[in-house]
C-alpha cells in the first residue's frame, strides 16, 4: 500500500509547476465589504448529463443565502435549459430507472450558455462598481490533456467556455471590482489561473484582485454529479464547503462551526479547510493562492525537502485554517507531529490506508504542510513581487458572505 501510495503524492503535487514573479497592482484587496454580488451557474450541458444533483446544488445554494441573511433574488441563477419547460434533469426513481424531468429551481433567468454569461458580464463591465462578484459554478468540467491549465466549462448544449475565454470576461470588469469563485466541476482546479491575465500564467498576474476555490486539481475528476435523489447521500466539494461556509449542512443539519481564527465570522477560506476534512471522497480541493504556491515546487528534490520536514513547526506557523487541516488529517491517520510526513508513512498502519479516499486524504495532508512550507520561503524571500502576491491572494480568500 505504501509503496503504491508515495508516487501518488509526488504525482500530485509534481502537478503545480512554473515560478512566477510578476508583478501586481499596489490596490488592496476590497474582499471583505459588507454588500456582495452573486452569479450562479449550473446543470449538464445536455440532459443525458444534467443530473438531479446539480439542480439540488442550486437550491442548497440558494437556501444557504438564506441562512446568512441573503434573499434569493439576490443571486440570479443561469441553470441548464432555463425555463423552456424542459424535462432535461436526469434521476433515478426508486426502481433506480432513469427518469427525466422539468427543473424546478426558483429565481432562474435562463439557460446556462456562453452567450448568456457573456452578456451579464459585459453588462457588469458597464457597472464600474467596486461590490464584490461571488461566482458560483456547479456543472461539468472538461480536461485539456494538451494544455491542463486551460481546461473548460461544460455550458448548455454542449458548449465548452476554456479558462482563457471566461478569464477573458473578468479582465474586462473594473478594476476595482474583486471576484471571487467556488467551482466544484471536474478538472475545475485549471481555473486557478484566472488570477493571470487572459488566464495565462506566462502573462503575469491580473490588476483586479481575483481569487478561488476548487473542488480539486487541475488533472484530476471530481465527484458529486450523481442522479441518485437523496441528499442525504451526497458527498462532494459543494456541500462541505456551504456547510463550512453557513454552519447548516444540505438537508439542515448544524455542523462544527469553521470559525478557526475565532474572529466571529466564516471566511471563504475556512469553508475551504472544512471541505478538506468534512467528507470522505477522492478530491483535492485547492484555492488560488494553493495553486499558486504549490506551482512554484518546480523540482523533485524541493518536494522531498517539504516531506521531510517535521510536520509540528509547520503546524506551528500555519494559519489556523490551516492547522486544522493539518492536525485534523495527522490524527485520522495516528501520524507522530514530531515527525516528517515521510517519516510517519514509513510506519503507517495500512490498515489506515485502504481505499482510494484514504489515498486522497494523505494527498491532501501533502498538498497542506507543502502550503505552509512555500508560505514561509516566499516570506523568507525578501521577494517583493512575491510576497505581494502571495499576500493579496489571501486577502481575497479571507473575504465573506457576512454583511456586518
Amino acid at each position: 500500500m505504501m509503496q503504491r501510495f508515495i508516487p501518488v503524492v509526488l504525482a500530485s503535487i509534481a502537478s503545480f509547476t512554473l515560478t512566477d514573479s510578476q508583478a501586481i497592482s499596489q490596490n488592496k484587496p476590497t474582499c471583505q465589504r459588507t454588500t456582495q454580488n452573486f452569479l450562479v451557474f449550473g446543470g449538464g450541458g445536455a440532459p443525458s448529463y444534467n443530473e438531479i444533483a446539480l439542480e439540488k446544488n442550486m437550491l442548497y445554494f440558494q437556501r444557504s443565502l438564506k441562512e446568512l441573511g441573503y434573499s434569493t433574488s439576490d443571486a440570479p441563477i443561469y441553470f441548464a435549459n432555463g425555463n423552456t419547460g424542459e424535462k432535461t434533469v436526469r434521476y433515478l426513481d426508486e426502481k433506480g430507472d432513469q427518469q427525466f424531468k422539468a427543473h424546478t429551481v426558483p429565481n432562474v433567468q435562463g439557460a446556462s450558455s456562453i452567450a448568456n454569461l457573456q452578456t451579464w458580464m459585459a453588462q457588469a463591465a458597464k457597472e464600474k462598481t467596486a461590490t464584490p462578484l461571488f461566482f458560483y459554478f456547479s456543472g461539468h468540467g472538461g480536461h485539456n490533456r494538451v494544455n491542463e491549465d486551460n481546461s473548460s466549462l461544460l455550458m448548455w448544449r454542449d458548449r465548452e467556455l476554456s479558462v482563457q475565454n471566461f478569464t477573458a470576461m473578468l479582465d474586462r470588469l473594473p478594476q476595482n471590482k474583486p471576484f471571487v469563485t467556488m467551482m466544484s466541476q471536474c478538472y475545475s482546479g485549471s481555473f486557478a489561473n484566472l488570477i493571470y491575465n487572459g488566464g495565462d500564467p506566462n502573462k503575469g498576474i491580473a490588476l483586479q484582485t481575483r481569487c478561488g476555490f476548487f473542488a480539486t486539481i487541475k488533472s484530476r475528476p471530481s465527484v458529486g454529479c450523481t442522479p441518485e435523489v437523496n441528499e442525504a447521500d451526497y458527498r462532494d466539494y459543494s456541500s462541505s464547503f456551504f456547510a463550512g461556509l453557513t454552519g447548516r449542512d444540505r438537508i439542515g443539519r448544524k455542523v462544527a462551526s469553521a470559525d478557526y481564527n475565532k474572529d466571529g465570522r466564516i471566511s471563504y477560506s475556512e469553508a475551504h479547510a472544512y471541505a478538506k476534512i468534512d467528507k470522505f471522497t477522492t478530491d483535492l480541493p485547492v484555492s488560488t493562492s494553493e495553486a499558486w504556491l504549490q506551482r512554484q515546487v518546480n523540482n523533485p528534490t524541493m518536494r522531498e525537502q517539504i516531506l521531510g520536514q517535521t510536520i509540528a513547526p509547520l503546524a506551528k506557523i500555519a494559519r489556523p485554517e490551516q492547522r486544522f487541516v493539518i492536525e485534523s488529517l495527522s490524527r485520522q491517520f495516528k501520524f507522530d507531529l514530531n515527525r516528517s510526513l515521510n517519516g510517519n508513512l514509513r510506519s503507517l498502519n495500512p490498515e489506515l490506508v485502504k481505499t482510494a479516499e484514504d489515498e486522497a486524504y494523505l494527498v491532501r495532508l501533502s498538498m497542506e504542510l507543502t502550503n505552509v512550507a512555500m508560505e514561509r520561503r516566499v516570506r523568507t524571500s525578501k521577494n517583493a513581487r512575491s510576497i505581494q502576491t502571495l499576500d493579496r491572494l489571501i486577502r481575497c480568500e479571507a473575504g465573506s458572505w457576512g454583511k456586518s
